[in-house]
């Protein structure tokens, strides 16, 4: 199931077992990683996943297992997988139909299944007991949940929709029975408010509510008074709940034929059901859906999508909340083939996304998402003095207090590490999550740069004080290319000729960088193709861009665009990464949509001049890559290098050269003395 931290549900269908050929990983998926040394997890074939995360980041995985024609499950220890209780097969027989949950403290693992009845199994971290059937009948769909108290209850088919809770060994009916029309797609969470959840589909989406020391006779209550929504029913079109740690319900769920079958979210406000982004938003039908919230309230959605082109490929999904809006984390795809029984969980320990899925065999993957308490832990200190030191800055961007991180450079200065608009830094050159927002030459944090933005006409003037529009502008934006315009204003001082820098957003000494930054950053770097982009420290990806003539987007993934504040006669300067060059002079129409990076080169940061203010005497290059050369009209007497903490290095010197190459990459101090008693440091940086 896909709940949160305190429940665990799971994921349900027909009995009919649906398989798939195993490939490779999808290259539109790199950045979600295999949990394991192998993308296979089970044996064979699978079906019916479930994933649970204990409360010290152990992952949890239950599925059936064709190999053996039984139940498995499997721990992953953060290095391997491993059959709990030593062997695959812990069934008697088929368990097409089975659920997972684990206790708070992560002590005591139940696995339930189709069986004779609804079978319940205990391991208590030695070995599987299997207890009384919370079912005598036959039954289908179901799920598990343990509550805070650690008791074990269960939602199944019996009776058209029955709770139990299992207390001193015995079976015990939690509220009315058959007050679900039937358990189709059964899922059950509990929470801290010791309310029990559950959710099915009949005749659109149900979710009902009790509490756990309900007895037979106190009835299951519709939460919110109605269904969420119409939804389709049928196949594998299921739903899912999920609940945070202040006990805030979501369900995400397949829409009905009228809404073409699209996911949906939706959350209880405590009165109704409201609407969680934009509606129905998966790029077309799709089945086997599963949801997970993160313990602060961040949702994640994946769907296989259920349409000829693609067939039931599975898509990620995360709630952009600057926006609210849903886009694909991940990539557009996470399987190369057909993927069934999806299954999410969050890893609160580490800051994993979980994902299993049915492709041939099951497998696991994972992504790492923000950690929540990001924006508590920044105390706005500035990266270290070496090279690839880290630091943070809190600043507001499209209205919201938002974290990035900070690094010291190559060239010595300080950069973000993160496109503005980007919700991490980069984890692979094609991280969609990394991309951020694409700025249009001379405009700011106006809404224009997000990348469903829609368009409009340019503006008139056209120039920054004609604009009032939160549309991205097709046509010639600022189309005098006049020389003498600027982007380096502040949003309240905007003018004809000057637009405001978004950069200032970040603080006081934070700017665009020119072109002459991006020179010294990419020779400093080495950037010379998408690859060496992401190598380098300020992990720029390929966010590609969009065109000024119709909106369209292009290269992204492949292709890395840049803006500098410098501008040109025929638009403005950026840095282009392409298949196989970095360069910091290429030019583009100030309409076209490119990242913005930003940088702080006034700060107490490095500088690479001269200490001594004597322009008489050369040290260049600076960055070097190890050999230093010495230009004066006096001879040298002696030379000295030494490291930031003052360690003394050792470097030859030789007909007025000096041999770097064997130190490590970082930030020297170079100091010459000349016969003539003069004496003359330099920072340099040392690639």
């Amino acid at each position: 199931m896909c709940g949160s931290l305190y429940s665990s549900a799971v994921k349900l269908g027909f009995a009919v077992l649906v398989l798939s050929i195993a490939g490779n990983n999808d290259v539109n998926a790199q950045q979600w990683e295999n949990v394991g040394s192998s993308a296979n997890v089970s044996a064979g074939g699978s079906s019916f996943n479930n994933l649970v995360v204990d409360n010290t980041g152990n992952y949890y995985l239950s599925y059936y297992d064709v190999s053996v024609q039984k139940g498995s499950v499997q721990k992953f220890n953060g290095t391997a997988w491993s059959y709990v209780g030593g062997s695959a097969g812990i069934t008697n027989s088929f368990a097409t139909y089975n659920s997972l949950s684990i206790n708070t403290a992560g002590t005591d693992l139940y696995y339930t299944n189709q069986g004779s009845g609804l079978e319940v199994r205990h391991f208590n971290g030695t070995s599987w007991t299997q207890l009384a059937s919370a079912a005598t009948s036959t039954i289908n769909y179901h799920a598990s949940a343990v509550a805070p108290s650690g008791v074990l209850f269960t939602y199944s088919t019996l009776g058209s929709g029955t709770v139990k809770r299992l207390v001193n060994g015995a079976w015990e009916q939690v509220g009315n029975a058959g007050f679900s029309n039937g358990a189709a797609f059964a899922e059950m969470v509990i929470g801290t408010n010791n309310k029990v959840y559950t959710a099915n589909v009949a005749s659109g989406v149900r979710v009902y509510e009790n509490t756990t020391t309900a007895m037979s006779s106190d009835p299951w209550a519709l939460v919110g008074g109605s269904i969420v929504d119409a939804a389709s029913s049928g196949e594998q079109y299921t739903s899912d709940i999920a609940i945070d740690s202040s006990n805030n319900l979501y369900v995400a769920y397949v829409s009905n034929s009228a809404n073409s079958r699209k996911v949906n979210v939706k959350k209880f406000n405590g009165t109704s059901w409201e609407q969680v982004g934009n509606a129905y938003f998966s790029a077309g039908g799709v089945q086997h859906v599963a949801l997970a919230v993160t313990s602060s309230g961040k949702p994640y959605v994946v769907a296989s999508r259920w349409e000829n082109d693609n067939f039931l490929r599975n898509t990620a999904y995360q709630l952009d909340s600057a926006s609210n809006t849903w886009s694909t984390f991940g990539g557009d795809f996470i399987s190369d083939g057909e993927a069934t029984y999806n299954d999410l969980a969050v890893d609160n320990v580490n800051n994993y996304l979980l994902l299993a899925y049915t492709q041939g065999n099951t497998k696991v993957k994972r992504i790492a998402i923000p950690s929540p308490s990001s924006n508590s832990s920044c105390n706005n200190t500035d990266p270290g003095t070496n090279v690839g030191d880290l630091g943070c800055v809190t600043f507001n961007y499209k209205g919201q207090s938002v974290t990035y991180t900070t690094v010291r450079g190559a060239d010595g200065k300080i950069w973000l590490q993160q496109n503005l608009g980007s919700s991490q830094v980069a984890t692979s050159l094609s991280d969609a999550d990394s991309y951020g927002d694409l700025f249009q030459w001379g405009r700011w944090d106006d809404g224009h740069q997000v990348r469903n933005s829609s368009t409009t006409t340019v503006p008139s003037p056209n120039s920054p004080n004609g604009l009032s529009s939160s549309s991205f502008i097709l046509g010639s934006w600022w189309g005098g290319n006049d020389l003498n315009d600027q982007w380096t204003a502040t949003s309240n001082s905007v003018t004809a000729v000057n637009g405001a820098d978004p950069c200032k957003a970040v603080g006081p000494n934070w700017q665009m960088p020119s072109q002459a930054d991006w020179t010294a950053a990419k020779n400093a770097e080495g950037i010379n193709n998408p690859a060496t982009a992401y190598e380098s420290k300020l992990k720029l990806p390929a966010g590609g861009n969009r065109s000024f003539t119709d909106g369209s987007f292009g290269f992204v993934g492949q292709r890395g665009y840049f803006w500098s504040s410098t501008p040109t006669g025929l638009g403005a300067k950026y840095l282009y990464v392409g298949t196989t060059i970095g360069n910091p002079s290429a030019g583009a129409p100030r309409g076209q949509g490119s990242s913005v990076r930003c940088i702080k080169p006034a700060s107490d940061a490095l500088s690479v001049t001269d200490f001594s203010k004597n322009n008489s005497v050369g040290i260049h290059p600076n960055p070097t890559n190890g050999i230093l050369y010495i230009k004066s009209d006096s001879q040298v007497q002696n030379i000295s290098v030494s490291n930031l903490v003052g360690q003394k290095m050792v470097a030859e010197f030789r007909n007025n050269q000096i041999d770097m190459t064997s130190l490590v990459k970082g930030i020297y101090i170079v100091e010459v003395e000349f016969k003539n008693g003069q004496k003359v440091s330099k920072k340099i940086i040392k690639n």
